[in-house]
């Protein structure tokens, strides 16, 4: 296990290391504020792909679990969303089910590295796994690891993102900097609507919208809002996409069942809108096929939710690491 030494470590520019980046929502966000992305990991070579053509970045693709530790460097954070599918409703134990491999490498990464802090995205989900049991056991396997963790429960419409998007940002910081409480930054005062986030923005060409035949699932509720409302969480599937506001409103016809009205043409967000929703920029290229577009926007963490974490740890990093410095030089 190798410790950055905290002396004299107060810096400008924190580095940061992803895994499971994607096409590089929270990287893009922790950049904006300032942070330096040297290093980022997916499977998926579409994501990889598109997180390079923004990022500096050294993007690898390829599966974590047979990606040499020595090969990724040092940083002061590691950010990453571990999936969370195997983990057994039976008991905080299953915790090390074989099928939470990835889980299981994202918290040896972070023992191995010893970061400043790292921040884990999930799904919101994870809190009622087990009746909590899951939730403590990974906070106190990480607590083991030598981490202080904050699991925060957020709705990104909170933090000027135009959509309802509830998630888990989990955060942990190294135990020797004497951070002891982290409260996520209270919710903005006012939500970015619909309109707001695509004003002035074209039709879109027909091929970048997903035209695919809509299920019993995507019937079974509403899935458009008015341009005034924030959009509903913009899902990774491309056929549960929903509806661009300029659709005539759905009618509920009873319970699980829903029809389109018949007052204008119907149609999906296509990709390009979709990733605005998810506070990319309007200019941002995302490689691939319309499907993997889709899949890539929506596993992605908002940029604009990214930046209001990364503000923070930033901000409690800087007095932390100033007040050991200061302690240092007294000592001295």
């Amino acid at each position: 296990m190798k410790i950055v030494n905290l002396k004299d470590k107060k810096k400008s520019v924190y580095t940061v290391v992803s895994l499971f980046a994607g096409a590089g929502g929270l990287d893009m966000g922790f950049e904006n504020q300032g942070f330096n992305a040297i290093w980022a990991n997916d499977i998926d070579q579409d994501s990889c792909v598109t997180h390079s053509l923004w990022s500096d970045a050294e993007v690898i693709h390829g599966d974590i679990s047979k990606i040499d530790f020595c090969e990724i460097p040092q940083s002061d954070v590691i950010t990453g969303g571990f999936p969370c599918q195997g983990f057994s409703l039976a008991g905080p134990r299953k915790i090390d089910d074989k099928r939470n491999v990835l889980y299981r490498y994202f918290v040896k990464l972070v023992e191995e590295k010893q970061p400043y802090s790292f921040i884990a995205e999930n799904v919101k989900g994870i809190l009622t796994l087990g009746d909590g049991a899951i939730i403590e056991a990974i906070i106190e396997d990480f607590s083991d690891k030598g981490y202080n963790v904050f699991p925060n429960l957020v709705n990104a419409a909170d933090y000027g993102v135009p959509q309802d998007r509830w998630r888990v940002i989990m955060v942990g910081f190294r135990k020797d900097l004497n951070i002891t409480e982290f409260e996520f930054p209270k919710p903005f005062n006012k939500k970015v609507t619909l309109r707001e986030a695509l004003n002035g923005m074209s039709e879109p060409n027909p091929n970048d919208i997903c035209n695919a035949s809509f299920s019993s699932r995507y019937m079974s509720r509403n899935r458009r809002r008015g341009w005034e409302d924030v959009s509903y969480t913009i899902p990774a599937m491309s056929k549960q996409v929903a509806l661009h506001p300029a659709s005539p409103c759905m009618e509920k016809l009873g319970e699980d069942e829903w029809k389109f009205g018949n007052n204008g043409f119907t149609r999906r967000f296509s990709w390009q809108e979709a990733a605005v929703i998810q506070t990319f920029p309007r200019n941002m290229q995302f490689v691939g096929s319309l499907t993997s577009k889709y899949k890539q926007i929506g596993n992605a963490v908002p940029v604009k939710l990214a930046e209001v974490v990364a503000k923070e740890i930033k901000t409690l990093l800087d007095i932390s690491l100033n007040k050991l410095n200061v302690k240092e030089k007294v000592e001295m």
